[in-house]
């Protein structure tokens, strides 16, 4: 048909890469690296129908992915962060209902030593209004 002759050696090559990136967690097109036939296209850079061509190649990534029997590293970093992230949370919350605990009871003292405050104010007018015995001048009190 007048298009240049594949090299299927190539293919094979930059699909065995492909596998063995996404295997080790490592991919370099794959937005998330999942270990799936249509991220191996993806991480090969090859057509799809170029990379359906070498189906022994599928195969053994599948089988491959098949005697994993786990998750990929990167998700189980993933999945550790995540569960870190997890107890950062929890222990944030704790502490932010220990400060609200202790705000809500530092409002109560401040209202009350507000109304103690008014109420030595008011307490300290009515005093005022005694007027205050001056002191003798020692000089002029009369001799005994």
């Amino acid at each position: 048909m007048g298009g240049k002759p594949r090299d299927r050696a190539a293919e094979q090559a930059a699909i065995a890469a492909a596998a063995e990136r996404l295997l080790a967690a490592t991919p370099l097109r794959s937005a998330t690296g999942k270990l799936t036939v249509s991220e191996l296209i993806t991480e090969s850079g090859l057509r799809r129908d170029i990379v359906y061509d070498h189906p022994h190649l599928i195969d053994a990534f599948k089988a491959r992915v098949k005697a994993r029997d786990c998750t990929p590293a990167a998700l189980t970093a993933l999945a550790g962060e995540r569960d870190d992230l997890r107890s950062q949370l929890t222990a944030v919350k704790d502490e932010l209902a220990r400060e609200r605990r202790a705000t809500s009871t530092l409002r109560k003292l401040i209202i009350e030593l507000s109304l103690e405050l008014d109420q030595a104010q008011q307490e300290l007018q009515a005093s005022t209004n005694v007027t205050p015995l001056r002191a003798r001048d020692p000089a002029s009190a009369p001799p005994r």
